[in-house]
């Protein structure tokens, strides 16, 4: 995107009135990073004005020849500094300028005011997942100062990482998308939280810190070398043929004893049976069911049916919980 013209078309009038450029970057991008209309409105302009001394941005702008003046004008002394056709590019503080453009804004709507031509100029965007860089930076605030937040650890915040995923899963059954985003941006404040926390180094292991970029690094690693029908070589035009890719590449990474190693044995029941089956019925395994009576063995035995039927028994439990719940609710006389 060019550079949004605001108010005033181009005229005669307008060249003796002059023109004021607002120059706006994002600070998710790294300072001196900007478009070339960005670089050619400030190496043009008769001044170049910031709020803000210590600006980003700045240095890199003095760096390139561009004298930067700082200032904070008015409205009424921003135009009369465009007076006879000079051009004045403002540097825009992160908080927009709000104060100068509202007043600008106002003189504009009076009539009484010869006014410059008026440009915003977008210096610099956002990347995809450039808010991320915000959520990291909030975080490490809170950190440092909430007297709660400063004082937990991995073990302390474990419960709420088993809470938000359990209320995300019930945003997907609900079918409820603004649920969704916001079960999503909970879970993700947890893998956030822990980083900070592994950035602080070992508990009482004195294990090695670590940040939430070492975080992200690993699982891009991970996710390129597990799909290499994707970044490399190989030919997958299944989903069958990718889950094979995707487990063989991580029999080598992990180099288990047992295809049962990494199966968290703290899950609920039913999702536990389920995932040693389908372990079981992956590596092609006979492995009967242990005999024994009551019905934890009869669930085993239901679950490891559901599985190799490809249904999902803790999620179908759930679906058949929900209905007993409405049931219950209407036998009571309640509403759903």
């Amino acid at each position: 995107m060019g550079y949004v013209r605001i108010v005033n078309a181009t005229s005669p009038e307008a060249a003796a009135t002059g023109r004021i450029v607002l120059l706006t970057t994002s600070h998710r991008v790294a300072p001196g990073l900007l478009s070339w209309p960005a670089w050619q409105a400030l190496h043009g302009a008769d001044r170049v004005l910031c709020a803000d001394g210590e600006h980003p941005q700045l240095p890199y702008l003095r760096e390139a020849g561009i004298t930067v003046d700082e200032a904070a004008p008015t409205a009424e002394e921003l135009i009369d500094a465009c007076a006879g056709g000079h051009t004045v590019v403002v540097v825009a503080t992160g908080e927009g300028e709000p104060t100068l453009t509202d007043g600008l804004a106002r003189l504009a709507g009076s009539g009484r005011v010869s006014m410059p031509d008026l440009e915003l100029l977008p210096a610099s965007y956002d990347l995809p997942g450039a808010r991320l860089l915000d959520l990291v930076q909030v975080m490490d605030r809170i950190r440092t100062e909430c007297p709660w937040s400063s004082q937990q650890t991995h073990k302390g915040l474990a419960k709420y990482g088993i809470e938000e995923a359990y209320e995300l899963v019930e945003a997907i059954e609900d079918g409820d998308r603004e649920e969704l985003r916001e079960e999503l941006g909970d879970v993700l404040l947890q893998v956030v939280f822990h980083a900070r926390i592994a950035e602080e180094g070992g508990d009482e292991d004195g294990a090695a810190p670590f940040s939430i970029d070492d975080v992200a690094g690993g699982i891009v690693t991970k996710l390129i070398h597990r799909h290499p029908h994707v970044f490399g070589d190989e030919t997958a035009t299944t989903p069958e043929e990718v889950k094979e890719h995707w487990l063989r590449t991580k029999a080598v990474e992990k180099q288990r004893e047992s295809v049962t190693e990494g199966i968290p044995l703290g899950q609920p029941g039913l999702a536990l049976a389920s995932k040693l089956a389908s372990r079981v019925r992956t590596a092609g395994l006979e492995v009967p069911l242990p005999s024994g009576e009551g019905i934890g063995y009869e669930l085993l035995a239901m679950a490891v049916r559901a599985e190799a039927a490809g249904v999902d028994p803790e999620a179908a439990l759930r679906v058949a919980a929900r209905a007993y719940r409405d049931a219950v609710r209407a036998a009571e006389g309640v509403s759903s």
